[in-house]
């Protein structure tokens, strides 16, 4: 009895991780406001970063990886880094205005990939692709460096990696006959797609051997 409560409330462990992430987001805009930050802001920042790593591993890990639960995590992280972004804007609107060309293409090809999943699937994609983690680590060192010691150049790697990862997602989202989460990259979503087509390329070869016999 102890052990199978105790399996629950691990259970919710992921979902309290994706909730912090919720919350925390709006704190760190807060903290803006006064177009300043303090120290809590990397912290916290820092925090939801670190929530979002292992979300993703401990739901896997306990088998309650459940595609509602992936897309919360998505949604988490999308309001997590427009909170940074808008935080960014006030405390160093002259380093996002010298970056203006670079962070509008990476936006635009953000958009094209939600825009592309919602014309396709109705969703919005949720695939936490080996980019998009790798994305997520330059975003991680580029919000310290500026936040931290106001050091704007990494940004760069940050923008780059954001196009990337977006221009892998778009193919992906093109190439899937149906929506999936948590398909690691191009060459797993290729693979998927043969997996997921194989039973309708077999069906019209046995209703051909049905219909001869």
């Amino acid at each position: 009895m102890r052990s199978s409560q105790l399996m629950i409330k691990l259970a919710n462990i992921p979902s309290i991780l994706v909730v912090t992430r919720f919350l925390i987001a709006p704190c760190l805009f807060l903290d803006a406001l006064d177009h300043q930050t303090s120290s809590l802001f990397i912290i916290g920042y820092v925090i939801a970063v670190t929530s979002d790593i292992f979300d993703g591993i401990i739901a896997r890990k306990l088998g309650v990886s459940t595609p509602q639960l992936r897309q919360a995590d998505s949604w988490a992280d999308i309001c997590l880094y427009v909170c940074v972004a808008a935080s960014a804007w006030l405390v160093y609107p002259q380093v996002i205005l010298s970056f203006q060309t670079p962070l509008l293409v990476a936006i635009a090809a953000q958009l094209i990939l939600f825009i592309t999943s919602l014309i396709k699937f109705q969703k919005f994609p949720s695939f936490h692709t080996y980019t998009a983690k790798t994305w997520g680590l330059t975003l991680l060192v580029a919000t310290i460096a500026l936040f931290g010691y106001g050091y704007s150049h990494t940004l760069w790697l940050a923008i780059v990696l954001c196009i990337i990862n977006s221009l892998e997602e778009i193919i992906m989202t093109l190439i899937l006959p149906s929506w999936q989460c948590d398909v690691l990259s191009i060459f797993h979503a290729l693979s998927l797609r043969q997996t997921l087509l194989l039973p309708e390329l077999i069906k019209p070869d046995i209703d051909s051997k049905i219909i001869r016999e």
